[in-house]
This record gives structure tokens, C-alpha cells and sequence, in this order.
């Protein structure tokens, strides 16, 4: 398998849960104006990254990918326990993290890309960081009481949360008060598989 990313975007939980299940794999680091060159374009159209090419095939989509390797180790058990609800729990906060949190990060990478007045981009970009502050607090109360969102052990679902939670100190997103979310963090950064994925992307 083959991994295209670029360092700290949101590509980095896939890389993550590539370390976590042990099996071979190598990446291509591309850089911003890569992403639109016509070699990636062959590979994604999007112009966007996590990638994934695994032989003849290649995959896109975050959440899809994450499932696709996770997939590839049953036993590490990223997707759930094996039932049917166990992975429902983890696609639940998955699709959370995909469809809510990182879309509203969007507002405030690319408030360009909505508006063009810079006055109304650091509003729109205001009103996202609020409204990032009390998704994250879902998470919050998500992790009372557990190590990680599903229960005691990591799934694809934390390696994406870890990753928000990057962009979320980055920007300042108030995050106060949220004490599980700073122990999941801390517990993450401690974690030997998320500590290779960041030593190879140099972050």
C-alpha cells in the first residue's frame, strides 16, 4: 500500500492507523502545488489527499480509506469489537469528525474559498471556531469515563480525532474545560504508532 499526503493534513490519520496495524506500506509526500500537478491528478482527480494505492487500485476519502486498512488487519479490531453495533459506534464518531468537524475547519483554512471581502473571511472564520468549540464538546463528553471514543481500545475514529485536535490548538479553537479531550490528547501523543507517523512527516 501506498499512502499520498502531506505533512499534518488530514492524511496523517491514515497514516497513523497504517502504523497501527503493521503491515507494509510507503508514502509519497506531496507538496501543495503537487496536488493539483497532473501526475496526482492521475491518481485523484480532487487534487486532494489522504490517497491510497494498493496494487492496481487506489482509494479516496478519508473515512474510506481509514476503513480500507483498518480492514486489512481484522484483528487489530480498529473497526469495533466485530458487531454489528461495535462498528456502527465507530463509524457513528467517524462520520462525526468527517462531515461535522472537518468540514467546519474548512470555514477557517479556506475562507477565501467562500468569501472574498478579508473583513467578512475573519467572521466566517470567528463564527466556525465557536461552532468548533461546542462539536468538540460532544467529543468531550463522548470520552467520559473511557480512554478512547469507543471504549478502551483505539479505533480509525481516534486517529481522525487526534488529528481535528492538531488543526484545533493550531488555530486556537477554545477548547477549555474539555479535560477528556486534553487526556485522549495527551494519551495519543504518547501512543509509539502515532509517534512514528509524525517523525516521518517531520512534524
Amino acid at each position: 500500500m501506498k499512502l499520498y499526503y502531506m505533512p499534518g493534513a488530514c492524511s496523517l490519520a491514515s497514516h497513523i492507523v497504517l502504523e497501527w496495524v503493521g503491515k507494509p506500506y510507503e508514502t509519497h509526500k506531496l507538496s501543495r502545488d503537487e496536488l493539483k500537478g497532473p501526475d496526482f491528478l492521475k491518481v485523484n482527480p480532487l487534487g486532494a489527499v489522504p490517497a491510497l494505492v494498493d496494487g492496481d487500485w487506489a482509494v479516496t476519502q478519508n473515512a474510506s480509506i481509514l476503513e480500507y486498512i483498518a480492514e486489512q488487519a481484522p484483528e487489530s479490531k480498529l473497526l469495533g469489537d466485530g458487531s454489528a453495533r461495535s462498528r456502527a459506534e465507530v463509524r457513528r464518531w467517524l462520520g462525526f469528525i468527517n462531515s461535522d468537524i472537518h468540514k467546519t475547519f474548512s470555514m477557517i483554512f479556506g475562507a477565501s474559498r467562500f468569501l472574498g471581502d478579508e473583513d467578512a473571511q475573519k467572521e466566517l472564520a470567528g463564527s466556525a471556531s465557536k461552532l468548533l468549540t461546542k462539536l468538540f464538546s460532544q467529543l468531550n463528553a463522548q470520552l467520559a469515563g473511557k480512554p478512547y471514543l469507543t471504549g478502551d481500545a483505539p479505533s480509525i475514529a481516534d486517529a481522525y480525532l487526534y488529528v481535528v485536535l492538531r488543526w484545533a490548538h493550531a488555530k486556537e479553537v477554545d477548547l477549555s474545560g474539555q479535560d477528556n479531550l486534553a487526556a485522549f490528547f495527551t494519551r495519543m501523543e504518547a501512543d509509539k504508532g502515532v509517534q512514528a507517523a509524525l517523525k516521518a512527516e517531520g512534524l
